[in-house]
């Protein structure tokens, strides 16, 4: 076993033993077989807890390929240990160029699947555009995240999207929990670990008030940093307002901010008016999918020049004299810089993909466009995760069942 291997073993190890759902869900799919010998091909960050995940869909029986959904976040030890040790087929490595990302991708579709798992919808994307002889031979598939599932209504309302798609990130055990404290936590370790900066006393501004963004503001004003929100919508305006956070437009809270953190799925959040504003020594990071939030062409035109002045940080120089920071490329700072969303958490979202896998395979009959995870499937990842952490909760009556399902008996 090589040393990286050996990292990496230890890494998926450790997830596993922290994954209880995980492994109560793997036995339930393993013993239904419905995954036998299901070709399946994956685009997800490759690192432990992913590896739990393709890992658990073999031992229930499916060929299982990985690539990975970003060029900055695959764990190296991780990817190396699936292959050497596991005998997994892999595609990945950290710092990917964009034809060697695509590449991969194309490599995952090798064995003609029958089901794909995405992770931001490029290899479903990839599928509809550049792999359509594939697309006969596809029962269905699993979209982990929120820009992913932007991406597949906007196929689906254009009549393109051809088969059905599971929308993992809008089951409740998933949104509620992975986008946002899973979001929150992990990406406050990727800037901490990027800058060992304090954000105690700092301003902290927050693009977007979305689950992720929620999570994000949470954490931020747990470690005593004052949190500004920018947002578009005004429902989520108010409510970040009632949350007690200031809540301003981006270009007036770059005026204000030590530390910007987008996270919105939608492009030019930080944008070249904003760049201009910007307090002198900002920190610029993105826990969005794509590296499109934070505008680099913008940034690269205002600067005279740029260096790595820290792993993973880019200083750029500005024509007046300011020096803004960017973390990761603009990439997914709690991956690209940090290990990832916490164990625990990504134990419920890749039981329900495992989960959501298998429901296609099960319903082959389901028509193309995007699907809502069962109520019945999500409220089982709750109780398995109540089970694992030793909590029993209430159960309704008889009478108060027919109480809260009937009309008549108001009293």
């Amino acid at each position: 076993m090589s040393d990286l291997s050996e990292i990496g073993t230890k890494r998926l190890e450790w997830a596993r033993e922290h994954m209880k759902v995980m492994h109560r869900v793997r036995e339930e799919v393993k013993s239904r077989g419905y995954l036998e010998d299901v070709n399946i091909s994956m685009a997800l960050h490759v690192e432990a807890k992913t590896g739990i995940l393709g890992l658990s869909l073999r031992e229930a029986g499916a060929n299982v390929k990985m690539a990975s959904c970003n060029p900055l976040s695959t764990d190296d030890s991780v990817a190396e240990a699936l292959r050497e040790e596991y005998g997994m087929d892999v595609y990945a490595k950290r710092g990917e160029s964009s034809s060697e990302y695509y590449d991969n991708l194309n490599r995952t579709l090798e064995h003609k699947p029958s089901v794909v798992i995405d992770d931001g919808g490029d290899l479903i994307s990839l599928v509809h555009t550049e792999r359509r002889d594939l697309l006969d031979g596809i029962i269905g598939g699993a979209e982990e995240t929120t820009t992913g599932i932007v991406r597949l209504r906007a196929m689906e309302k254009d009549g393109e999207l051809k088969f059905p798609v599971m929308s993992v990130n809008d089951a409740y055990m998933k949104h509620l929990f992975d986008n946002r404290y899973g979001t929150g936590q992990s990406t406050i370790d990727g800037l901490m670990t990027a800058t060992n900066l304090q954000l105690s006393g700092k301003n902290f501004l927050v693009g977007g008030y979305g689950w992720c963004g929620r999570g994000i503001a949470m954490r931020a004003r747990g470690m005593g940093a004052q949190v500004l929100v920018s947002e578009v919508d005004p429902i989520r305006a108010v409510e970040a307002r009632m949350e007690g956070f200031e809540v301003l437009p981006m270009v007036e809270g770059m005026k204000k901010a030590d530390f910007v953190v987008t996270s919105t799925g939608c492009k030019d959040v930080v944008n070249r008016e904003s760049i201009e504003s910007a307090k002198d020594g900002c920190v610029m990071a993105n826990s969005g999918h794509f590296n499109n939030e934070i505008s680099r062409p913008a940034l690269e035109e205002l600067s005279v020049s740029s260096k790595e002045v820290r792993d993973d940080v880019i200083g750029y120089e500005m024509q007046d004299g300011r020096t803004l920071y960017l973390i990761a490329d603009g990439r997914l700072v709690n991956l690209a810089v940090g290990q990832g969303h916490p164990v625990e958490i990504m134990d419920m979202s890749f039981a329900l993909q495992m989960l959501a896998a298998e429901y296609v395979v099960r319903n082959p009959d389901m028509e193309p466009g995007v699907h809502r995870i069962p109520r019945e499937l999500d409220e089982m990842v709750a109780r398995l995760r109540l089970k694992a952490d030793g909590i029993s909760i209430d159960e309704l009556t008889k009478e108060q069942v027919e109480y809260m399902t009937g009309w008549k008996e108001g009293t």
